[in-house]
């Protein structure tokens, strides 16, 4: 398993980022194999968790059209910066459910 860490510094998100983000998230859950996907803002930053199989899977993400268009409002308007890290996971422990 692997996990994409998006950390960003917020510049200016509108109402189109809000809709955007809500479709892309079920686009990566539903279409592109997505196992789970948290994001969380805090003050001017912004950290978000995606969870996937394979990094083929990651890269159909990075390449989908409709990604990359939130991709490049993300560097023209969205986000000061940003960073991208992508993970693989040695071990998960849970309790409950």
């Amino acid at each position: 398993m692997f996990v994409v860490i998006f950390r960003a510094r917020v510049a200016q998100l509108d109402a189109r980022y809000s809709t955007m983000a809500a479709q892309l998230r079920e686009r990566a859950l539903n279409q592109f194999g997505c196992l789970e996907f948290v994001a969380v803002t805090e003050g001017d930053e912004e950290i978000a968790l995606s969870y996937w199989d394979s990094e083929a899977a990651i890269q159909a993400w990075r390449e989908d059209s409709e990604h990359q268009v939130a991709q490049t409002l993300g560097r023209a308007s969205w986000y000061q910066h940003y960073s991208v890290e992508v993970a693989q996971i040695q071990r998960r422990y849970q309790r409950g459910s």
